[in-house]
């Protein structure tokens, strides 16, 4: 009975679900690869060598650091894709291929120094990167290893294998003490941050590649291959999941977890769902290409990122 509603829910008429634009826009150097939000100021990392901060209440550009280019697979010199990216106290990071071998660099930058944690010659396939604090970064591996980075000795505390599968990407909860690690089987890892030990495994609504996960508020948002929006409890370890039209690239979820957003179609269209009743309560068009990232600001304002160089703005409470 229980399924049955979940589907009737689901299939709710079309003029039930109101349809937004974007309200504003901003254009970047370059492919948007990954995206932070840190109070007003947004963070884009971009494949074009450099992070750009944007003021979104003054709407201008405040900020541009650049890294070095790098030698590709042909020898010639390029930009290097800067493939994540994280904030905090006036400080940047920067991760980005090195062009070698598949191996990653990690820079900080500090008080307008730019100072590199990690090289190629560290022979180190980092996928994610996120500051849990000051002096420590979470990192995220491509063979699904987790491992907390020391930013004042450059060493590792730990390093934890979570699986055989593939790593696709990871997501902090508010306090940054626990993580949640997305890899190809499907099957998302609850972290502890400080000690690296798997606390849970949630599993079951995800058979396939989960591409983006977010975590808020104790609950969980996955974003799959299989065409599949899950959501977890992480408490019960109970989920559920939202059967989309196309590969699930992108999710978030709002600051409260009152609503959750999935790239659900071919059209790069972001549908909003109420996480309680899993109904669709909005969808956003006119996103251009594929979508890399969401962020909820508040409960009603979002960005978003696809592989092109326009952020997209919108306002759930704005037609």
């Amino acid at each position: 009975m229980k399924k049955l509603l979940f589907f009737f829910v689901l299939s709710l008429p079309l003029w039930s679900t109101m349809t937004f634009n974007p309200v504003d826009s901003i254009e970047i150097n370059g492919t948007a690869k990954d995206m932070v939000l840190e109070g007003d100021h947004l963070v884009v990392a971009t494949d074009m060598g450099h992070i750009e901060v944007h003021d979104t209440v003054k709407k201008e550009k405040i900020k541009e650091i650049s890294i070095p280019d790098v030698k590709d697979f042909m020898g010639d010199i390029a930009p290097a894709r800067v493939m994540s990216t994280d904030t905090i106290d006036g400080k940047y990071l920067l991760l980005s291929d090195s062009g070698k071998g598949g191996y990653s660099n990690l820079y900080l930058y500090d008080d307008h120094n730019l100072t590199q944690l990690l090289s190629a010659e560290d022979k180190e396939a980092i996928i994610k990167a996120r500051f849990i604090d000051g002096t420590h970064i979470l990192l995220g591996y491509l063979s699904n290893e987790v491992a907390l980075l020391d930013i004042t000795t450059k060493k590792e505390r730990y390093k934890v294998q979570l699986s055989e599968s593939k790593f696709s990407d990871f997501a902090l909860n508010e306090d940054k003490t626990q993580a949640v690690f997305a890899c190809e089987s499907g099957v998302l890892s609850i972290v502890d941050v400080q000690s690296g030990k798997m606390l849970k495994e949630l599993k079951g609504q995800n058979l396939d590649n989960v591409y983006k996960v977010d975590f808020k508020h104790g609950m969980v948002s996955g974003a799959g291959q299989d065409q599949r929006a899950s959501l977890y409890d992480v408490a019960s370890g109970k989920g559920d999941y939202i059967k989309g039209h196309f590969l699930i690239y992108a999710t978030a979820l709002s600051p409260l977890a009152d609503k959750v957003a999935f790239a659900m179609d071919e059209k790069n269209n972001i549908s909003i769902f109420n996480t309680s009743t899993k109904s669709k309560i909005a969808l956003l068009k006119g996103q251009k290409s594929t979508l890399n990232v969401i962020i909820f600001k508040d409960e009603n304002r979002l960005f978003s990122a696809s592989d092109d160089n326009t952020i997209m703005i919108w306002d759930l409470e704005k037609k």
